[in-house]
């Protein structure tokens, strides 16, 4: 980052789940989804990593955090965007990095490239696309990101963190580049969302372990794919 600029790594999660109740408790690998999500965007380099949640989060969490390196904050449970804006405000953040508790196998190296991109753009929002979904992050202007609590009042704009921002292109820059071609595959799934992404996910580590590469990950899923 710039000189002076203070990093938070923001990742939200809840333990309640419509598609897949108490997900981020599920065992994964050698601790659990959520563990697994965190000690993975622990690679990534920030000044603070933030575990963002509500009450029962905040409880039933506190553990994995703490083994992972984060530091819990209670925020609102529905209302996301204000969580990460009191999440900003309490850590002073210049900018935020963007993660979500489905994603177990987050790039480092397709972060790094965001942050990079973020900073030679001096965009409000840097996004990459065309991977495989759950392989991603988001950077975000703390600036922005506060703005745009200020103006949001839909449900949905405040229950998803981001969209006030790319919906409004006049008012924010935004960036969005096309990822690698190497990891180019928009179909690939390394989310866990629904239990068929979960038996995903344990076939994954089982096949892997639980620190897999990126290389790996993509041939998995090439190899999934022709399987299937």
């Amino acid at each position: 980052m710039r000189p002076g600029k203070t990093l938070g790594l923001i990742v939200q999660m809840r333990i309640d789940s419509s598609r897949l109740p108490g997900k981020a408790l599920l065992e994964l690998g050698d601790t659990n989804l959520a563990g697994m999500v965190m000690r993975r965007l622990r690679t990534i380099e920030a000044d603070h990593y933030i575990l963002a949640t509500d009450r029962d989060g905040a409880l039933q969490l506190a553990s994995s955090a703490l083994d992972a390196g984060f530091t819990v904050f209670e925020g609102p449970k529905d209302d996301v965007l204000g969580r990460f804006a009191l999440a900003i405000e309490a850590f002073s953040l210049d900018t935020v990095l963007r993660a979500t508790g489905d994603n177990p196998f987050v790039s480092k190296h397709l972060a790094d490239m965001a942050i990079a991109a973020s900073q030679e753009l001096d965009a409000d929002y840097t996004g990459l696309t065309g991977m495989p979904v759950g392989m991603g992050i988001e950077v975000v202007q703390a600036s922005a990101l506060l703005n745009s609590a200020s103006l949001a009042r839909t449900e949905h704009e405040r229950e998803h963190v981001c969209p006030y921002l790319y919906e409004h292109p006049r008012a924010f820059k935004i960036a969005r580049l096309p990822c690698p071609a190497e990891y180019h595959m928009p179909e690939g799934r390394l989310t866990v969302d629904t239990a068929e992404d979960y038996r995903r996910a344990k076939n994954i580590v089982a096949a892997l372990g639980v620190n897999p590469g990126d290389v790996e990950l993509i041939s998995w899923l090439h190899a999934e794919r022709k399987d299937g």
